[in-house]
């Protein structure tokens, strides 16, 4: 794609300054700050102490390697002894920084984890990010592995760079003081040349850096692009192995097997793309590496040669030439680090500027108007029109309300129907306040004593009485009440497993699902029940013993969105109905983020 075609950005994405100042605010607000900083006091404190065992170290190469010219075996046994102080020193502070270093990566993976689960699991946050697009896609990546790397990242670039500077700022002196009247002759002129061998070696460590950002500029978006094919790829895997039951029956096995091998060619032609760059930059970055064993002394040897420098002069200027030109090549040696990590923190940043701009409407106007009442009110509902994508107006998809409102009283019997094709679960996702893009006013009770039953619902990996008792467990419950409302809901043959851990989506069948869903209102006996097309679907014998069971559910208010003809026959409810917005009847919803998955039969 021409640079003249490329897709303008999506609004969730921020310059690397916005990136910065949105992940820095986060850390600032997160519980690991406090940490974080005494982590970086006594980083700086370790980093000082070892740039000056350093200096000393270069200072000792003078006496040292000068003992061994003028053959001084007393003098070299005693600069050996000061050698083992030195060395003794450097290990043990090396010793404490790498501890630092891995305490302080730690605790900045906690802070990014947790404050990034955080944000994407705000109530209702999640659902409304679904229709955004590609952001959306496997939030478990940037979750878990972007959140790794760029933790690790930026603890390794951080300690890297401070270290850098202060060794930089305490050998530019001694190579300033080794030839600061360093001077040659040219044509029978002498020229001075102040500072000769600093001037050398930033120069040497300035056309490194350039040379390694002109080689290396395509590093940080192939990086993006490697982590999100390899989590296309963990989706695939993940998805087929969740399936495999249907896969199977379906003989569909090639046909996954086609999709994990197009994901795995994906993550390989992203490996080839970074192989040839990293192979580039090895150029550069090793030739410049092999270079440094003789750049000072070939630098140095003029004045070595005119004597101006002793030999250990000479291994002086050499050792301070090579801790200026480490720091000068940080950016050198860390570029491959820099665009991983410019790659994950761009992950991750608009992400969480995705999941924050998830509650903001693009426009004024686009959103339902949700009012609670006390506890004792009803519902209501006027003029409700739902869109089916955050960004489009009346003309988008979506559905309305045919009636120009109603009002359920407590104790009511509701359903809310419509024609085949209508997406209803988006009038659903309305009424529960998890997709309030639309127009109108719902007015609600306090959702303290409100449950909203999806059509499929949520089983956590859990012990069975803490599925039946989810979300939150319900305080003072016994065994006894918990087999009972099994009894109640034909679960009979799991009344003996309340405390067997299980993947309960794959233990039950889908009546069974439904039958633990309601079993779970009878526990937590709430007074207003608002059911998403739950009926739809199950085997007869087992709709008509679950409407039943709804049926003893005292004082409980009851709202069926979706079209059962059990239901209406048993309880006669008050009938309402929703239309598609488009003039054709047709659906054009089209977005995850609505949750539109058809009827289901």
């Amino acid at each position: 794609m021409s640079p003249t075609s490329a897709a303008p950005p999506e609004p969730y994405e921020l310059p690397l300054s916005g990136q910065l100042r949105m992940m820095m605010g986060a850390f600032w607000a997160s519980p690991v700050r406090r940490h974080l900083v005494i982590l970086a006091i006594a980083l700086l404190v370790i980093i000082i102490a070892t740039t000056y065992a350093t200096y000393r170290l270069n200072e000792w190469n003078g006496p040292f390697y000068d003992a061994l010219e003028r053959r001084d075996m007393a003098e070299f046994l005693r600069q050996l002894g000061v050698f083992g102080i030195i060395a003794l020193s450097l290990t043990l502070l090396n010793v404490i920084q790498t501890w630092l270093n891995q305490t302080t990566a730690l605790k900045m993976r906690e802070g990014l984890a947790r404050d990034l689960a955080n944000v994407w699991l705000t109530p209702g946050r999640a659902l409304k990010l679904a229709g955004a697009g590609s952001i959306a896609n496997n939030p478990d990546q940037r979750l878990h592995e972007d959140t790794r790397i760029l933790a690790e990242n930026t603890t390794a670039l951080a300690i890297g760079l401070v270290n850098s500077t202060i060794l930089l700022g305490s050998f530019i002196g001694v190579l300033w003081a080794i030839s600061t009247d360093f001077g040659f002759n040219i044509a029978g002129h002498h020229v001075v040349i102040p500072g000769y061998m600093l001037w050398a070696t930033i120069l040497y460590a300035l056309t490194g850096s350039v040379l390694s950002n002109v080689v290396g500029s395509m590093l940080a978006r192939l990086n993006a692009d490697r982590y999100a094919r390899e989590a296309d790829l963990r989706s695939a895997l993940v998805r087929a192995n969740e399936n495999l039951k249907p896969i199977t029956l379906a003989r569909g096995e090639p046909s996954e097997l086609a999709r994990v091998q197009d994901a795995i060619g994906g993550v390989l032609g992203m490996l080839r793309k970074l192989a040839w760059a990293l192979t580039n930059l090895t150029w550069v970055s090793s030739g410049f590496g092999w270079l440094a064993l003789v750049a000072p002394i070939i630098i140095a040897s003029p004045m070595y040669f005119s004597g101006e420098l002793t030999f250990g002069g000479l291994m002086m200027a050499v050792g301070a030439f090579n801790q200026v030109n480490t720091a000068l090549r940080w950016y050198v040696t860390n570029f491959s680090v820099i665009a991983d990590w410019r790659a994950t923190l761009a992950r991750v940043s608009f992400f969480r500027n995705a999941l924050l701009m998830a509650d903001t409407p693009a426009k004024e106007g686009e959103v339902i108007s949700y009012q609670h009442g006390a506890e004792k009110d009803g519902v209501s509902i006027n003029a409700v029109e739902v869109y089916g994508e955050p960004d489009r107006g009346a003309e988008g998809h979506g559905i309305k309300l045919k009636e120009d409102g109603f009002t359920v009283e407590p104790g009511e019997k509701v359903m809310v129907n419509g024609d085949p094709g209508t997406d209803r679960h988006l009038f659903f996702q309305a009424l529960s306040g998890i997709w309030p893009w639309g127009k109108g006013e719902i007015r609600l009770p306090q959702a303290d004593r409100m449950i909203m039953m999806p059509q499929e619902g949520y089983l956590p990996t859990a012990k069975l009485r803490d599925v039946m008792t989810y979300p939150s467990g319900i305080p003072d419950v016994t065994d006894e009440g918990l087999k009972a409302a099994l009894l109640q809901v034909g679960l009979d043959r799991y009344v003996d497993r309340l405390d067997q851990v299980e993947r309960w989506d794959r233990v039950l069948d889908k009546e069974e699902e439904a039958a633990l869903q309601v079993a779970n209102a009878v526990l937590r006996k709430p007074d207003w029940l608002v059911m998403d097309d739950v009926l739809e679907g199950l085997e007869p014998e087992v709709r008509v013993l679950l409407i039943g069971v709804l049926e003893e559910l005292e004082g409980t208010t009851l709202i069926y969105v979706g079209r059962s003809e059990d239901f209406a026959n048993r309880f006669k409810p008050k009938i309402y109905h929703v239309a598609p917005l488009h003039p054709n009847g047709t659906n054009g919803n089209g977005r995850d983020g609505a949750e539109s998955d058809g009827e289901k039969t």
